[in-house]
């Protein structure tokens, strides 16, 4: 799934997990989105990919089909009322692997030993998309914050 396709079904699946308010364009990023959870507390997330083997940009995109991952109970997003960048990877990485979109092969959260966090996005056609986490904020900030310098909580 390439990167523009893949955004517009984040747009679409992330808005259904049971603790997203919204999910929007980041305006101003190629591929980007800002989340708003349902406390208030914001995360804004950077996509990357890396083409399928052997596929061209200019050539129409051939999505392939496989088993969609295993469907996983959402974990707890909150600890103490904040949200902490490993709850999020988690939780979600079970939003999208719950999704039962059958390009993708499987969704794993970057964990403790990335140097930033995000979770990264494997589909059955080679391709994969990388979610970083670039800034976190409490309800009403803006997106000012320096990039990749995310507090504890948010």
């Amino acid at each position: 799934m390439r990167p523009a396709r893949f955004q517009e079904f984040t747009l679409d699946v992330l808005p259904k997990a049971p603790e997203i308010q919204t999910v929007n364009v980041w305006d101003g990023r190629a591929f980007g989105l800002h989340l708003t959870f349902n406390t208030g507390s914001q995360l804004w997330i950077g996509s990357t990919a890396q083409a399928a083997p052997g596929e061209q940009g200019d050539q129409a995109e051939t999505p392939v089909h496989g088993d969609t991952p295993a469907e996983v109970p959402y974990p707890d997003l909150y600890e103490g009322g904040k949200i902490t960048p490993a709850r999020a990877e988690d939780y979600l990485a079970a939003a999208l692997a719950n999704s039962h979109n059958d390009e993708i092969a499987s969704v794993y959260p970057y964990g403790s030993e990335a140097k930033n966090p995000g979770l990264g996005v494997r589909f059955h056609s080679g391709a994969r998309i990388f979610m970083l986490f670039e800034i976190a904020g409490r309800p009403g900030q803006s997106a000012d914050g320096q990039k990749y310098s995310l507090p504890p909580t948010f």
